[in-house]
């Protein structure tokens, strides 16, 4: 019996020692900061309507959380309503630029609360949007952090030809000008999220969305129909191509 112990915690000993010859996984930290469609909703918002069911709405963002290795650490920043001038005006910005340290990644996608014509949100795309993102990458760069730019999702908006209509103006054609003069990884999510409608097509693609039947939550008895948010399982798809997107830039390996 004695022997059994003793060769046990030799196979113990031998075991940590071949581990610290192991490479091993460097920490990666990812900061995001965009809107409603990339932010979390915590459990209070998610129970706030009422019923027997989780109000299904969710940020890509906070999916995409589920579906990185365990070595990535995400921390969402994006805050619902805001836009790439609010974000910064209400003190946003400052918390997240604080915390980047060295080889931090920074993910930045805005556009649509930009387009709101409130003067607290609102930006002329080629003028006040284009030097906010211009800010946010030189910001983060001269951090030594990674800025990697998104545009923004599509809303559900199908024309007579089966195709998603640019509901979002000249935003996401600035944010791929801005990633190619700036040199900057780019994810066209506003590109790969209407394909991923379109593949749907007009009536299956409303499982994407906050389609909500009437009856199912107290706050909504006459159900919602909204085109812009997505669901669990909307925002889990998005995901899905955000991340297929980020492989196929080399900034991840899994």
């Amino acid at each position: 019996m004695r022997f059994t112990k003793i060769t046990r915690a030799m196979l113990a000993a031998m075991g940590l020692l071949l581990c610290s010859f192991l490479p091993q996984q460097k920490k990666v930290r990812i900061f995001s900061i965009g809107d409603s469609t990339m932010c979390d909703y915590d459990q209070q918002y998610l129970t706030g309507f009422g019923g027997d069911s989780l109000y299904p709405i969710r940020g890509w963002m906070q999916m995409a959380r589920t579906l990185f290795p365990p070595y990535v650490e995400v921390h969402n920043a994006a805050r619902s309503g805001r836009s790439s001038k609010s974000f910064r005006t209400e003190g946003y910005w400052q918390k997240v630029i604080d915390s980047v340290q060295q080889g931090d990644y920074v993910f930045i996608m805005f556009g649509p609360n930009d387009q709101k014509p409130d003067t607290a949100r609102h930006t002329d795309p080629h003028t006040t949007f284009r030097q906010n993102l211009v800010n946010y990458v030189n910001e983060v760069r001269n951090k030594k952090g990674l800025p990697v730019l998104f545009t923004c999702i599509v809303r559900r908006k199908f024309d007579s030809n089966g195709k998603i209509e640019n509901t979002h103006g000249d935003y996401p054609a600035v944010v791929r000008e801005i990633a190619a003069e700036m040199k900057v990884p780019l994810v066209d999510l506003n590109r790969k999220s209407a394909a991923l409608l379109e593949s749907y097509g007009p009536e299956a693609s409303k499982k994407l969305f906050l389609h909500i039947q009437p009856g199912i939550f107290p706050k909504l008895p006459d159900g919602k129909k909204d085109d812009t948010h997505m669901s669990e399982y909307g925002a889990t798809k998005v995901a899905e191509v955000a991340l297929a997107e980020l492989k196929n830039l080399g900034i991840f390996s899994f």
